[in-house]
C-alpha cells in the first residue's frame, strides 16, 4: 500500500511523504503507482518551475520526502491540488492508497 502522510501547520502545508507500493498490479504495470508519480511529479515539477526554492525533496527507494519551505500562494495551491487528486485517487483504490 502506498501511504501519503500530510503535515500541516495553521492550515499551512509543511511536509508530504509518500511511501511504499501500491501492489495493484507487478513492478512497472501498477496503474496506481502510476497515477500517483504522475501526480507527484507534476506538482512537484510545476512548483520548482515558480521557484526553485519553495521546497525541497529527497527521493529513496522507500518513496519521497517533500519540505515545503515557503507558505506562498502558489505553492500551497499547488500542494493542496495534489492532495485532492491523490485522495480522489485513494476513492477508487482505497486498497491500495492511504491519504492522512
Amino acid at each position: 500500500m502506498i501511504t501519503v502522510k500530510v503535515e500541516k501547520k495553521n492550515q499551512i502545508f509543511t511536509s508530504v511523504q509518500i511511501l511504499g507500493h501500491a501492489m495493484y498490479d507487478e513492478y512497472g504495470k501498477d496503474i496506481v503507482c502510476s497515477a500517483v508519480s504522475s501526480i507527484v511529479i507534476t506538482t512537484v515539477n510545476a512548483i520548482l518551475s515558480f521557484d526553485n526554492k519553495s521546497i525541497s525533496y529527497l527521493s529513496s527507494q522507500k518513496g519521497l520526502s517533500i519540505k515545503i519551505q515557503k507558505e506562498d500562494r502558489i505553492t500551497q495551491t499547488l500542494i493542496r491540488n495534489m492532495i485532492r487528486m491523490l485522495k480522489e485517487l485513494e476513492t477508487k483504490y482505497k486498497d491500495y492508497i492511504l491519504v492522512k
